[in-house]
Parts: C-alpha cells; sequence; structure tokens
C-alpha cells in the first residue's frame, strides 16, 4: 500500500508553467511548425517532409544512421517518414555498395524539384520568423539549441557528421 500523495501547490505549478524550458520549447516548436505547415502545404509538404527531403540534398547519398543523427530522430521513426516519400517517388533507398547492412537514401528529382519549388516558401516563412524575435538573437538561440541536442553544426557538416 502506498502512502496517500502530497497535492502539488499551484505555486508549484505556475513555477512550472513559467520556467520549464521543456514546456516552451515544445510549445514554440508546435507553432512555428504550424506555421511553416501552412506555407509548405501548397507543394504537398510538410515542415518535417521539408526537413527530411532538405536533409537528403547532399553531393553523395547519406545513410539512413545518417540522416537520423541530423534530424536528431531515431531510425525507426525516420524510416517511417520516410515511406510516403519513397512512395510518392520524392526519395529512393538504395542498400549500400560497401556495406550491405546499411541503407542509403537520396533525392529522386522529383524530390529535387519538389525542394526547389517549396524553398521560396520556406524562405519567407522562416524571415517572418525570424523577424518576430525581435529582441532574440537568432544565431545564438540556434547555438543555444544545438548544444541541447548534442549537434554540432558546421560549414563540413555533410562530410563529417556525427556518428549515432
Amino acid at each position: 500500500m502506498s502512502a496517500p500523495s502530497l497535492p502539488v501547490s499551484f505555486e508549484t505549478t505556475a513555477h512550472v508553467r513559467d520556467h520549464c524550458l521543456c514546456l516552451h520549447t515544445q510549445r514554440a516548436a508546435r507553432v512555428v511548425a504550424r506555421r511553416f505547415d501552412e506555407a509548405l502545404r501548397p507543394h504537398g509538404l510538410t515542415n518535417g517532409q521539408f526537413s527530411l527531403l532538405m536533409s537528403l540534398n547532399r553531393p553523395e547519398p547519406p545513410t539512413i544512421a545518417q540522416v537520423a543523427s541530423l534530424l536528431g530522430a531515431d531510425r525507426t521513426t525516420l524510416t517511417a517518414a520516410l515511406k510516403p516519400l519513397v512512395k510518392s517517388g520524392l526519395a529512393a533507398i538504395a542498400t549500400d555498395a560497401e556495406d550491405r547492412r546499411a541503407r542509403r537514401v537520396s533525392l529522386t528529382p522529383d524530390g529535387n524539384a519538389r525542394l526547389a519549388q517549396a524553398l521560396d516558401a520556406w524562405t519567407t516563412t522562416h524571415a517572418a520568423v525570424e523577424a518576430e524575435l525581435a529582441d532574440v538573437n537568432p544565431d545564438r538561440l540556434r547555438a543555444g539549441l544545438d548544444q541541447l541536442s548534442g549537434h554540432a553544426p558546421g560549414p563540413d557538416q555533410n562530410q563529417k557528421e556525427r556518428r549515432p
């Protein structure tokens, strides 16, 4: 038999509501994601699909593990997200020629075209979101979020991906 739980005070609830980084990050992420979803809808993409297709836009097709690491997703979730893109002909998955256990993902010509068509909508929406951060330095915000996620971006990011 467990001891009766003590009620959490409203003051504690208010403190968590006002200070919880997880709550504030999730709330902002949902609002920003909806804005990008709306902007990308005419191009037949969600914000997640746009990011996934953009992550495939490289000189050499990345492995599923590399894409998962970049997007902060597990391989199972990424594989599920790829299915509709593969089915619609925007991405392709192939076995790695050197390591038969690995799979590489690439943009198809249709995927590349769709990405190019959606880029203006992303650019416009991104600029509007950044403009709303009047007193926040977007580069510092990105750096802080990257630090929390353990992701170290850089100009050579595509060549030196972090291993999972």
